[in-house]
């Protein structure tokens, strides 16, 4: 193995590729799960929810979009942070994105081997799961062009079975279903839009990924906004079929609601196709919280937030060979003994935080890089906040140790390093 850090990564991804990567990272455990999650705190009306945390997840989205134009870097918010506003703040994104993301891979690595076990019934679950991770993995060892490549393959898959499955639930749409339309009031609507904030998250690949996106100025914005649009109309379609069909109680009682709104339909093959769709979702969100993971650990290698071992970029591949394997290594260990508890609620906390982050960074912008104005931070930073705290104590108080525990982290790796603070 070969590294050379004077070459950098490369700009190869287009518009299509870093869209791609958003969709990819969007749709995968929101709608196959959380919905029904929201179903249960809001009944229908977690129609409403859905659409505002479409609108808190497009400020937050286009504060991202803003700030990446104008520092296309590895790392996203992790580099605005240190850039704009100060060390704690940068550092405190990428710790939390790390904390978060490495938490959902081993989640979502799990999620995919119990749906595919239902298409292919071979070892156990858990053999499926670690084969993907391992699979991945390597795929991403072996340039951003291929990983870029499989992903537009598994999104495609997933938006073709979830735009079979809307178009075969039209019909059996009942009205009734709909009534009554908020039995838990906005307090319920107001948790749902919470609950489902997160399932939008995902845009902020494009965003970590920006080192290697050509014209980033010009493709970035594009492929975040048109990511978003089509991410909160997609999940809009499939919501308002899925209540049609089953309505929102029956939603909330099964954990996979979309298979049970497939299991009563007549549709040819509509339940496998749902599972495919489940399958390659999973998989595409796996695949970008390894491209994403290994971006990161690049970015806080370079400022020795981390071990600068991770900085390195493989001399053929073009791309940070190390933080690729480390990345899928923790999260094959997470998948096969299992997530801590705490860390899955505390990354909820953590990953607004991260967003509270990416608009003070946006307002902290020369004027003349606000393309967007500042409206679009200050009313993304007040629904993050506002969503952080609502969130129950316990989450907070884990949110914050985790952060400390990072702070900890850091002061370990610069005192070994004798590296002063930036």
């Amino acid at each position: 193995m070969n590294d050379n850090n004077n070459k950098g990564l490369l700009r190869t991804l287009t518009l299509k590729d870093a869209v791609g990567v958003g969709l990819g990272a969007i749709i995968g455990a929101g709608i196959f799960v959380v919905t029904g999650i929201a179903a249960g705190v809001s009944g229908p009306a977690f129609l409403i929810g859905l659409i505002a945390a479409g609108i808190i997840a497009a400020f937050n989205g286009l504060s991202s979009a803003q700030l990446a134009a104008i520092y296309p870097d590895s790392g996203g918010t992790y580099e605005y942070g240190y850039k704009l506003i100060n060390p704690v703040f940068g550092f405190s994104a990428g710790w939390m994105f790390l904390i978060s993301k490495l938490t959902a891979g081993g989640v979502v690595a799990i999620g995919f081997g119990s749906y595919f076990y239902q298409l292919v019934p071979i070892g156990s679950p858990l053999t499926l799961s670690v084969i993907a991770v391992v699979f991945l993995t390597i795929i991403n060892f072996f340039g951003i062009k291929k990983a870029g490549l499989l992903n537009l393959v598994i999104v495609t898959v997933t938006l073709f079975s979830l735009l079979y499955f809307v178009f075969s639930g039209v019909p059996k749409v009942n009205p009734d279903n709909f009534k009554p339309f908020a039995p838990f009031g906005i307090s319920g609507i107001a948790e749902a839009a919470a609950l489902l904030f997160f399932a939008f998250t995902g845009y902020a690949r494009i965003a970590t990924l920006a080192e290697e996106v050509a014209e980033p100025k010009k493709t970035i914005p594009k492929a975040i906004i048109i990511t978003i649009i089509t991410s909160i109309l997609l999940y809009a379609a499939v919501s308002v079929v899925a209540i049609g069909v089953i309505g929102a109680e029956n939603m909330a009682d099964s954990k996979s609601p979309l298979q049970m709104v497939a299991k009563s339909l007549t549709t040819p093959a509509i339940n496998t196709v749902i599972t495919i769709g489940a399958s390659t979702a999973m998989l595409g969100v796996l695949l970008s919280q390894i491209l994403g993971i290994s971006r990161m650990m690049l970015a806080m290698g370079r400022r020795h937030d981390l071990p600068p071992v991770f900085q390195t970029i493989h001399n053929r591949y073009r791309v940070p060979h190390l933080g690729i394997v480390v990345t899928g290594l923790i999260i094959l260990l997470l998948t096969i003994f299992g997530t801590f508890e705490f860390v899955v609620r505390a990354a909820t906390f953590t990953i607004l935080l991260y967003y509270s982050i990416t608009n003070i960074a946006a307002l902290k912008q020369p004027r003349k890089e606000q393309i967007y104005g500042r409206i679009i931070p200050i009313c993304g930073l007040i629904g993050c906040l506002t969503m952080s705290v609502s969130l129950p104590f316990n989450v907070i108080i884990s949110g914050i140790g985790l952060l400390i525990i990072g702070f900890m982290v850091r002061f370990l790796f610069h005192k070994i390093y004798d590296r002063r603070e930036l």
